[in-house]
């Protein structure tokens, strides 16, 4: 397997509901696995919660997440999940699922640089950016 680098999101308590939206936004495949589905004894509240989950897109993205066990604080939110290239159409439908419902700081639209560029943080509080490079 080639190494590769892909955003790993955690969540507190709500992975499952995250990641099967990013499915609907991203299609693919996604695989969850719980903390009690390895027959460990899970955390108070936590069988059902997310150990791992991932979902690899047809577009050969890879996209991670769980849910933070009790007692673990969420890591700070100095990121932001990226989608760019020129495929208008396939950017401009990710932008339109991620933003619906979502607090846009950027809207969609033509930027000084020239690319059409957006940005959104998700009802999930991930923060998304989708860059649409212009042909020319």
């Amino acid at each position: 397997m080639t190494t590769r680098l892909n955003p790993y999101l955690n969540f507190s308590g709500d992975a499952k509901q995250a990641l099967e939206f990013y499915k609907q936004v991203l299609g693919g495949t996604l695989s969850l696995n719980t903390y009690g589905g390895f027959g460990a004894e899970a955390p108070p509240g936590y069988a059902e919660k997310i150990m791992h989950g991932m979902l690899e897109t047809p577009s050969g993205f890879t996209l991670m997440g769980a849910d933070n066990p009790p007692g673990t604080e969420k890591p700070g939110k100095g990121f932001a999940v990226s989608l760019s290239g020129d495929d208008a159409e396939e950017l401009r439908g990710y932008w339109e699922k991620l933003s619906e419902g979502s607090a846009v700081s950027v809207p969609l639209e033509k930027q000084m640089w020239g690319d059409v560029f957006g940005m959104c943080t998700d009802r999930f509080g991930v923060t998304w950016m989708v860059n649409i490079t212009e042909a020319g």
